[in-house]
């Protein structure tokens, strides 16, 4: 299929050719065709699937053909959660409707608001909008709805996951009753279908992923390591395999800041973004990763949402996270479009929850790698997805649980002094007796 297949005017056709673009993605393909049609849409698409554009270019084709917006009237208000994915939107708006007599406008927070009710004073075609500044606005008398056509609610999951839902039902409780509605979620759960009921009407559903899996593209494994030498680490992995663009996810502002700071110390440039930063410092630093600039983006999760760069190669997690659902949208973020991405994660003895729910929600068992220099002393357990908690086997064979005495350190002196084809052999004798008792990932010597 082509997208001249999907009924888009030859102005769209042009900027789609333009950027390079002839054939739809799976969500493009669904989506057009039926936002073309007037229908209500649900669809739950990861990031990277191309969903900008599966909802973009179809309102730019219904838009085009419409009336010109009246003064402070919005024809399609885009809510989105964060300010990167909005200005994110309103890039793909503009190149995408670089040939339409259309106009289109972002705000949010964390910038001065008067040059944004000065935009909005003329009307826009399509308006873009984080929900915090968009209920500003309206209370403040600049921007009205009367004249709503398309309503888009873009990463509605994260919205809920950050508590806009009351910002989300307010809004929609100052909007025309007749509307097209559109939803798109990285995954339907209760919550969010308990929303789509009060927003959507007969809508089509598109899937375009099972709900909560990873991209094959992406190579995924993990390092056990002590939690103090996880920034030693990653400055290892970073130098020793020469990665470029590394994108690294911590559980928390300070530890982003902190991490930024060890890695400049070993000769790394990295930068950080998180809720703290103003908004020009995380457009800053975003654009001087996109640009090579800087090797690392140290990001937590809420401030990496809607970060989009095309071919990503790394992705690490220097910190697990809570929700197993973003470690998903984390290392979703590389593999895209069929590339080819590895995702890393850094995994202490006290992460073994989370590494359990994580592989429990993607139905399978994440590769073990040990690092020379870097085995931990403190036992990362072994897995499995049948829920039995059993002890970590060593790369060298054995039965049980070290005492106390013992650690991966001298265990590892211990095999390199020995045969090392008689220690792999003992990996797998290993192994093959844990058989009988479930699906139990290894330990690899790496």
């Amino acid at each position: 299929m082509k997208f001249e297949d999907l009924g888009l005017s030859e102005d769209i056709l042009k900027a789609l050719s333009r950027k390079g673009y002839t054939e739809p993605s799976p969500i493009q393909a669904q989506a057009i065709p039926a936002v073309l049609k007037g229908r209500d849409l649900m669809a739950a698409a990861q990031t990277g699937t191309g969903k900008t554009a599966g909802f973009t270019l179809p309102i730019l084709e219904l838009l085009r053909k419409g009336q010109p917006p009246k003064a402070k009237q919005v024809r399609t208000l885009i809510i989105t959660p964060t300010r990167e994915l909005a200005a994110q939107i309103q890039e793909s708006v503009e190149a995408y409707g670089k040939h339409l007599k259309l106009t289109s406008t972002v705000v949010f927070g964390g910038v001065k608001i008067n040059p944004q009710i000065k935009r909005l004073q003329r009307g826009t075609d399509i308006l873009v909008a984080t929900p915090g500044r968009l209920l500003d606005l309206h209370h403040q008398k600049a921007v009205k709805f009367d004249d709503l056509e398309i309503l888009v609610l873009d990463e509605a999951d994260r919205m809920l996951d950050m508590g806009f839902i009351h910002d989300i039902r307010k809004i929609i409780y100052h909007l025309p009753s007749q509307r097209q509605n559109l939803l798109f979620s990285a995954t339907f759960s209760n919550e969010i279908r308990k929303l789509a009921k009060t927003l959507v009407n007969d809508p089509v559903e598109i899937s375009v992923t099972p709900r909560n899996t990873t991209a094959d593209t992406v190579k995924q494994w993990i390092c056990p390591v002590d939690k103090k030498q996880k920034s030693e680490l990653l400055a290892h992995l970073i130098h020793d395999n020469n990665w470029e663009q590394v994108l690294v996810f911590s559980r928390t502002k300070h530890g982003a800041d902190r991490l930024t700071r060890q890695l400049e110390k070993n000769q790394i440039t990295a930068v950080a973004i998180h809720g703290n930063k103003s908004q020009g410092a995380r457009t800053k630093a975003l654009a001087a990763f996109k640009k090579n600039n800087v090797r690392v983006l140290v990001a937590t999760d809420i401030a990496a949402r809607g970060i989009d760069i095309n071919q990503l190669p790394q992705v690490v997690n220097f910190d697990l996270p809570n929700v197993p659902e973003d470690y998903v949208h984390r290392i979703g973020r590389t593999g895209r479009a069929g590339e080819v991405g590895q995702a890393v994660s850094l995994v202490s003895a006290d992460e073994i929850k989370q590494l359990r729910d994580i592989e429990k929600l993607i139905g399978r068992l994440l590769e073990r790698k040990l690092i020379d220099g870097f085995e931990p002393d403190h036992d990362v357990p072994v897995t499995s997805l049948n829920d039995q908690q059993k002890p970590a086997r060593k790369p060298g064979g054995g039965s049980g649980r070290p005492n106390k005495k013992t650690n991966y350190r001298n265990r590892n002196n211990a095999n390199k002094s020995g045969n090392k084809n008689s220690s792999r052999r003992g990996g797998q004798n290993a192994q093959a007796k844990k058989k009988s008792s479930g699906n139990t990932s290894s330990s690899n010597q790496s």
